[in-house]
């Protein structure tokens, strides 16, 4: 995000509008806690991961009288248009305020990249990319010591961190929460690997689709084999961002503040098949991105 705030302070500035930050987002906005950006505000910025204007649950902005109170503390403080980048309740956030008259763009940001309206998500790239980077650092130890590891990642409802992971670290058998858990196909899989000489296998489990925990016990009663657990955590969220990701938040931004200037509002930008886009909010927050399953199915072939 850090580097979309980047992206979005330097095209504003480049187009002669002032900038201003809102520190902790809906919170922030209700408290009345903003900051002014400069040139200087974001240098450097594009390296690190987050967001500098730091963020926080609002509760008061889930309901009407505390979406009233934003709209009008934007109001008070002038504001013209506003951009907003996070995923799935900033969204919801940024479409209510639409609703009260506000002109705003949102900006997908979520590693899980269950946004509708664009391929990619800002932050998906890193997250993957971390987890496969433990993945290997956990297969050469699973190889060493002859084990099933069990890597327990991010996805509550999504499986995409998983599927995209999986297939990126040669994993045996990805569990996601969008399909039933097939115990005894992974039972299956993981007795003839060691059929054909393969005597170590890595289990990609999404936290949503079963707890990382479970499986591995289920795998070690009923197989015998040496079993390891290894929950990523948070992570999977840091450190800094691919240069796919940077590339992304800076060309989101930037579209974002083009779009604001040209009078548009209510929409999110995205990117789809290698163009940017522009979806209803609406439609963006109450449509069902799944995962890709041809990944997913790509990954139990590979893994034979």
């Amino acid at each position: 995000m850090n580097a979309c705030i980047r992206a979005i302070v330097r095209q504003s500035i480049y187009m002669h509008h002032e900038v201003w930050g809102i520190v902790r987002g809906y919170l922030g906005l209700i408290e009345g806690h903003r900051r002014r950006l400069g040139l200087g505000s974001v240098a450097d910025l594009i390296k690190t991961g987050g967001t500098f204007l730091r963020t926080a649950r609002c509760l008061p902005f889930l309901n009407e009288d505390g979406q009233e109170m934003g709209r009008d503390r934007l109001c008070d403080w002038g504001i013209d248009g506003l951009i907003v980048v996070g995923g799935d309740g900033s969204l919801r956030g940024a479409l209510a305020l639409h609703g009260l008259g506000v002109p705003v763009i949102g900006i997908p940001g979520s590693i899980d990249n269950d946004i509708f309206g664009t391929d990619y998500a800002i932050g998906f790239d890193t997250a993957i990319n971390n987890v496969t980077r433990s993945m290997d650092q956990i297969r050469d130890t699973a190889s060493s010591h002859e084990r099933v590891f069990v890597i327990e990642v991010m996805g509550h409802t999504s499986g995409a961190i998983a599927v995209a992971s999986g297939v990126a670290g040669g994993a045996e058998t990805i569990l996601i929460p969008e399909v039933p858990v097939n115990y005894e196909a992974m039972l299956t899989r993981l007795k003839h690997s060691r059929a054909r000489g393969k005597r170590h296998s890595l289990i990609v489990v999404a936290e949503g689709a079963a707890k990382g925990e479970e499986v591995a016990n289920f795998i070690k009663s009923k197989t015998g084999y040496e079993v390891r657990l290894s929950v990523l955590g948070h992570t999977q969220r840091g450190g800094p961002p691919t240069a796919f990701d940077r590339i992304l938040a800076s060309q989101l931004g930037t579209f974002a503040v083009q779009l604001l200037t040209d009078g548009r509002s209510g929409v999110m930008v995205g990117r789809q098949r290698g163009e940017l886009t522009t979806t209803s909010l609406d439609i963006a927050v109450n449509t069902n991105k799944g995962p890709d399953l041809e990944l997913a199915q790509l990954a139990a072939i590979l893994a034979i």
